[in-house]
């Protein structure tokens, strides 16, 4: 039934709404919109290059009860990224490590949730 369906956005749950888009702002780099509802209240919406997009929604936040995101790193640079991304505060849960194909790591956002990177083994690992 879904075989042929694209991932159009991935929501998490977040105890706090404010944290979570000063991390995905600040420190991914990515544009995010602040949306109202009367019925949700604030919420949040990022955008991707890949259209698929990030939904945050302010409820009871549990680590491991949503989805890791994987962000393509298309040029290479992950040891680049990780040390930009450690400078602006990030918490890295995995270092970047050999991979199926490439290179990856991990961090954590201030839920918990895990956000995952890649790029494959004939990209250069840094761009400096």
């Amino acid at each position: 039934m879904f075989g042929k369906s694209r991932i159009g956005n991935i929501c998490y749950y977040v105890s706090d709404i404010d944290r979570t888009e000063a991390f995905y702002r600040d420190v991914l780099g990515l544009e995010v919109e602040r949306m109202e509802d009367d019925e949700a209240g604030a919420w949040l919406i990022a955008r991707t290059a890949n259209e698929v997009d990030l939904i945050f929604f302010k409820m009871e936040s549990r680590p491991g009860n949503s989805p890791v995101v994987v962000f393509d790193l298309a040029d290479g640079g992950i040891d680049d990224v990780v040390a930009g991304l450690a400078a602006k505060g990030a918490t890295i849960v995995t270092p970047v490590s050999h991979a199926p194909g490439g290179w990856s790591s991990e961090i954590v956002d201030p839920d918990g949730h895990t956000i995952s990177m890649y790029q494959t083994a004939g990209a250069p690992r840094s761009l400096k």
